[in-house]
């Protein structure tokens, strides 16, 4: 059984890779993460990644049909909170008449928070790329660039509009406040905020 050694801490990644003998999947987990180009997966996809490879797992261990098409769509009728009521009840029931324990499995799916903690904390992995600070704050730029030149053309467009007889105005100003709203809690933030923040304190109750 996985524990803290070595000085390293407890870790529920490593914990069900054991448990699921999912032997060498730690380490393609980790070249996912720090590889580059098309290869590399955020933290978020191998989290899904490391779901799914439970499930099939589960399903290989049943005796129930494992192709990737199957994994996928039963993983989606579990997760996806788009899927009905009457699917999502049909797929638990499906799994549990083939002897899943379909809450046991549910629980041990992991959040990208325990991927990180696995690949950074357990395994010492880090990846050569942008620092998360530097690459919230390139997104951001790029984001008030681009709301910076939509103010301008929006400008522009107006005035040309005016100077033509087209449209009757005296001075005026534009004024550019993208909103982003968290449909899970209702909190609302302008752009800059909600970077500054790195996302809505919901997440982190």
């Amino acid at each position: 059984m996985v524990d803290a050694t070595e000085d390293r801490p407890s870790s529920k990644v490593a914990r069900l890779i054991d448990e699921y003998d999912l032997d060498g999947f730690g380490a393609e987990l980790e070249a996912r993460w720090t590889g580059t180009g098309e290869e590399r997966l955020s933290l978020r996809d191998l989290a899904t990644l490391f779901n799914k490879r439970l499930l099939e797992q589960t399903l290989l261990d049943a005796g129930m049909n494992a192709l990737e098409a199957n994994v996928d769509m039963t993983y989606r009728n579990l997760t996806d909170e788009d899927v009905s009521t009457g699917v999502q009840t049909d797929t638990r029931s499906r799994l549990e008449r083939n002897g899943i324990d379909v809450d046991a499995l549910q629980s041990d799916f992991v959040t990208y928070q325990a991927i990180r903690s696995y690949l950074k904390e357990w395994r010492g992995a880090a990846y050569e790329g942008p620092s998360d600070d530097e690459k919230i704050q390139k997104d951001l730029e790029s984001i008030q660039r681009l709301m910076t030149r939509t103010m301008s053309v929006t400008e522009e467009r107006i005035e040309k509009l005016r100077n033509s007889d087209r449209f009757e105005l005296g001075d005026f100003e534009v004024f550019l406040d993208a909103q982003v709203l968290c449909q899970e809690c209702g909190s609302q933030y302008s752009v800059s905020e909600l970077f500054d923040q790195r996302g809505c304190e919901c997440q982190r109750d």
